[in-house]
C-alpha cells in the first residue's frame, strides 16, 4: 500500500509512505504529478491530500470490559445530587421496566460536592422493587439498593455504598451476559477504539488474562474468531491469578490467544502486575500524608508488608509492576517497595506527588503512567479534598524535567479513550471556559504525543511495523490552540492501521 501525499509532524513538504508485509518499507518525497504518484508503487494507492500521519496511539491505561460495559449501563454521570442520580434511576425503569431479577446497572456518579447523600433507601424507590447498582465514575465504589445488595451478597450501612476491596469482585459481574455475549462487547469496545486511532491499550481489568484466549480463540465448540481483532493488548495480570498464570508456564510477552497480525506478531500478550495500593480522590480512599478535611488520611488496600513481596515476587518471574498510587503517601510507599525489590515497571495515575518523589521516580526507572483527562474532572474536587496541595497534582511538567518517562491514558471508562483528549488536557490543562489550571504543569504538544505512541515517536520510520493514524489535521498546531473556550474543537481521525491494515477508515 501507498499512502501518498502524507505530512509527518515537523516537517513541511509531503511525503509517500510506502508498506509492505506489514512494515514501513520506505518514507520518500512525494512526486510532484499523480502520475510520478502512481508509478511509485504496486498495490494501492491512497492520496492522504496532506493528512498528518503519525505511529498510531496506544492508551497505557484502560479497563476494557469496564468499557464494553459502560457502553451499556444507564448514564448517571450528569447526575447533580443523590436524587437527581436516583430521578435518573426512576426514569430508567418506567421507560424499559427490568425482566424478573435483571439488576439495573448504571455508571459515572461522582457524590463528593452532592448536597444530599446516597442512601439505599434511594435507590428502593426509584427502582420499583427491582435491584439496582451504580458504579462510581472512578471505579472504586458501588451505590447498591436493599434489593441488590442481598442479590450479590454485599452488606452495607444505610448509605448503600461499597467501596474498595469489597467491591471489585462485583464490579464486572454485575451486567450478567454470556461469556460470549460479554466477549462480543468488548470487541465492540476495541473497535469503537480503533475509530480513535488507537493501535494498543494495556488493559487493567480484573479478570484473569488467560480469558483472551476464549476471548479471541473462541471457546469449546466455537471456533476460532475469524475477524481479526482491531487493536494490540497488553493483558496486566492481578495478584489473585499471578500464581495460577506462571504455574501455566506464561511469562512476560508471551502471547495469550492465538490472534496475530499481518507480520505475524500476537495481538495480545501478558503484560504487567497490576497492584492497587490505595483508592481515589473522589472516593476519598487516595491515601495520603495529609488528612482530607473532616478527617483520614484515605485507605491503603495493600500495605508495605504485602506490597514488596508481590513485587518481589513479580521480580523473580520478569513481569514488570504497575502499581496503581493515587494519593502522595501511597506513592512513597510504592517507590520504597520497588527501590527495595529492584522491580521494573510503572506508577498509574501518579495524581499527587511528594517533590522527594518526582527524583526517585526517575532514579528508579520507573515510567508515570498518567491519565491527563483526569484533572479536567477533578481539579474542583481536588481544590476541596486536596486544599493547599494541588501544586503537588497531575505534576506532569515536573516529571518531564526530573527525567521521568510519561506515559498517557485514559483510564476508560473513568475517562474517554480518546487519546487526544489526553494530549489536550496535559498541554492545556482545562476542559471549560475557565483559566488552566496550575498552567506552570502544561507540556508541550510533542511531549504529549511521544507519550501517547508507546515509545514509536511522532512520526513513522523505515522498518517500524505500520501501526499508524491518519489525522485530518496537525495535531501539534491543534494543541496548541488557545486554552481558553470550550473543549477543543474535534481533530478527526481519518484511519488507523494495524500492521498495514486498515482498522478504521473514513477517507
Amino acid at each position: 500500500m501507498l499512502l501518498a501525499n502524507a505530512r509527518l509532524v515537523g516537517r513541511p513538504d509531503l511525503v509517500d509512505v510506502l508498506l509492505v508485509d506489514g512494515r514501513v518499507a520506505r518514507i520518500a518525497p512525494a512526486p510532484a504529478s499523480p502520475a510520478g504518484v502512481c508509478a511509485a508503487s504496486d498495490g494501492e494507492h491512497v492520496d492522504l491530500d496532506g493528512r498528518h500521519l503519525l505511529p498510531g496511539f496506544w492508551d497505557a491505561h484502560v479497563h476494557l470490559l469496564q468499557q464494553a460495559l459502560a457502553a451499556r449501563r444507564l448514564d448517571v454521570a450528569s447526575a447533580r445530587s443523590a436524587r437527581e442520580a436516583a430521578d435518573l434511576v426512576a426514569a430508567r425503569v418506567r421507560r424499559d421496566p427490568p425482566r424478573p431479577g435483571e439488576v439495573v446497572v448504571g455508571f459515572g456518579f461522582r457524590a463528593v460536592g452532592w448536597p444530599d447523600q446516597p442512601t439505599a433507601a434511594l435507590l428502593d424507590a426509584a427502582g420499583g422493587g427491582a435491584p439496582v447498582a451504580l458504579t462510581s465514575g472512578d471505579l472504586h465504589s458501588g451505590w447498591f439498593s436493599t434489593a441488590a445488595l442481598a442479590r450479590l451478597g454485599l452488606t452495607a450501612d444505610a448509605s448503600g455504598l461499597v467501596r474498595e476491596d469489597d467491591f471489585f469482585p462485583v464490579a464486572g459481574a454485575l451486567d450478567g451476559g454470556t461469556p460470549a455475549e460479554r466477549d462480543a462487547w468488548v470487541r465492540a469496545a476495541a473497535a469503537q477504539a480503533a475509530t480513535r486511532g488507537v493501535v494498543g491499550v494495556v488493559d487493567m481489568e480484573a479478570v484473569d488474562p488467560r480469558e483472551w484466549t476464549r476471548r479471541l480463540d473462541g471457546g469449546p465448540g466455537e471456533g476460532p474468531d475469524v475477524t481479526r481483532f482491531p487493536i494490540r493488548v497488553e493483558a496486566a495480570v492481578w495478584p489473585q491469578d499471578v500464581e495460577a498464570v506462571l504455574a501455566a508456564g506464561l511469562r512476560p510477552g508471551d502471547a495469550l490467544a492465538g490472534a496475530r497480525d499481518a507480520v505475524g506478531h500476537a495481538l495480545v500478550r501478558l503484560g504487567p502486575l497490576k497492584v492497587i495500593s490505595d483508592g481515589s480522590l473522589n472516593t476519598r480512599t487516595a491515601y495520603c500524608h495529609d488528612a482530607y478535611p473532616g478527617g483520614g488520611r484515605g485507605t491503603l488496600n495493600v500495605g508495605p508488608a504485602e506490597l514488596a513481596p508481590l513485587l518481589a515476587r513479580a521480580h523473580g518471574a520478569g513481569l514488570r509492576c504497575a502499581v496503581h498510587a493515587i494519593g502522595d503517601a501511597a506513592a512513597t510507599l510504592a517507590l520504597d517497595a520497588f527501590a527495595a525489590t529492584g522491580t521494573a515497571g510503572s506508577l498509574e495515575h501518579a495524581q499527587l506527588l511528594a517533590t522527594t518523589d518526582l527524583t526517585r521516580l526517575a532514579a528508579l526507572g520507573l515510567v508515570a503512567s498518567v491519565q491527563p483527562a483526569h484533572l479536567l474532572d477533578d481539579r474542583d474536587v481536588a481544590e476541596e479534598l486536596w486544599p493547599g496541595r494541588t501544586a503537588r497534582a497531575y505534576r506532569f511538567a515536573d516529571l518531564l524535567v526530573a527525567g521521568v518517562r510519561l506515559a498517557l491514558g485514559s483510564d476508560a471508562p473513568v475517562a474517554e479513550l480518546d487519546p487526544l483528549l489526553a494530549v489536550a488536557a496535559a498541554v492545556r490543562r482545562t476542559g471549560d471556559a475557565r483559566p488552566p489550571w496550575h498552567p506552570e504543569q502544561r507540556i508541550g504538544a510533542v511531549a504529549a504525543l511521544l507519550a501517547s505512541t508507546g515509545g514509536c515517536g511522532v512520526r513513522p520510520s523505515v522498518g517500524q511495523v505500520a501501526d499508524l493514524v491518519v489525522l485530518d489535521g496537525d495535531p501539534v498546531a491543534w494543541a496548541r490552540e488557545s486554552t481558553a473556550g470550550s473543549r477543543p474543537r474535534a481533530l478527526g481521525v481519518a484511519g488507523t492501521l494495524l500492521a498495514g491494515e486498515w482498522t478504521h477508515r473514513a477517507l
